[in-house]
């Protein structure tokens, strides 16, 4: 159910993505620094977000690195990419694909192979990750590096107890992906990254009420606010306070990169 109509709940909360998931001043510059620490990319590098939604982490990413070619910006939702800016800056290149249209070649890409890609948060959309996924690492450059950041199966997020077990009951394990990943012969760590995360109430309310998770996508108006009622009640307090913690899935091709 939450993959049907995925495309749907994307293109109806693009205009106000980003006010919902820049949780503070800090995060995407945070998460940002720690998807190109982690593949150690450089200028030289041809990059490639899967799943970059409004292109706000790439955006970042291209002011850490300067690369000297454009970072692709792969979406399936227009309206999410149209978030980026028309004409897009240059250090960014939208194109409406999915991870599977680029899996298996239905897109034409400018660069041959990529030398980087990263999905952040957008695995458990894709319905067969271990194909898709081995597609993606052939279009790899020898010495690229696949990086996957997902959240685990368990979350401690203050969200009220039914969306709780369904997002368990539809995230994928990391450690599933870790053996997708070796499967498509991919050199594969994994480890595991925190971030405290200190939010209003009420804006973390209104983020719930406009199903600012894929998950929440799953519930309808009145479950959605029965749900926000047990929230109250749970949490008085006027600050949220409360950990994000990621899995960071990082697959390298054998070979010597250029």
């Amino acid at each position: 159910m939450e993959r049907r109509d995925v495309q749907g709940h994307y293109e109806r909360l693009a205009a106000e993505y980003d006010e919902h998931w820049v949780y503070g001043p800090h995060y995407i510059t945070w998460m940002s620094a720690r998807i190109a620490e982690t593949l150690r990319l450089s200028s030289a590098d041809r990059i490639a977000d899967i799943g970059c939604g409004t292109g706000m982490f790439a955006r970042e990413v291209a002011r850490i690195v300067n690369p000297q070619h454009a970072i692709l910006c792969a979406d399936p939702s227009p309206a999410m990419l149209h978030q980026i800016g028309m004409p897009p800056p240059a250090a960014l290149t939208p194109v409406v694909a999915s991870a599977e249209d680029i899996a298996v070649g239905r897109v034409q890409l400018p660069y041959g192979q990529l030398d980087a890609i990263w999905l952040k948060e957008s695995v458990h959309h894709v319905a067969d990750p271990a194909t898709t996924l081995h597609g993606l690492a052939a279009r790899l450059a020898p010495g690229g590096r696949l990086l996957v950041v997902m959240l685990p199966t368990s979350i401690e997020y203050p969200l009220f107890q039914a969306a709780l077990d369904r997002f368990t009951e539809l995230q994928p394990n990391p450690e599933l992906i870790v053996d997708n990943l070796r499967a498509a012969g991919l050199q594969t760590t994994l480890r595991y990254v925190d971030y405290e995360l200190r939010l209003d109430r009420e804006k973390y309310i209104g983020m719930v009420r406009a199903r600012y998770m894929s998950v929440l996508s799953t519930f309808c108006d009145s479950d959605v606010e029965k749900g926000i009622e047990e929230m109250r009640a749970a949490h008085p307090e006027p600050v949220l306070a409360f950990p994000d913690r990621f899995a960071f899935l990082l697959g390298v091709k054998p070979g010597e990169g250029r």
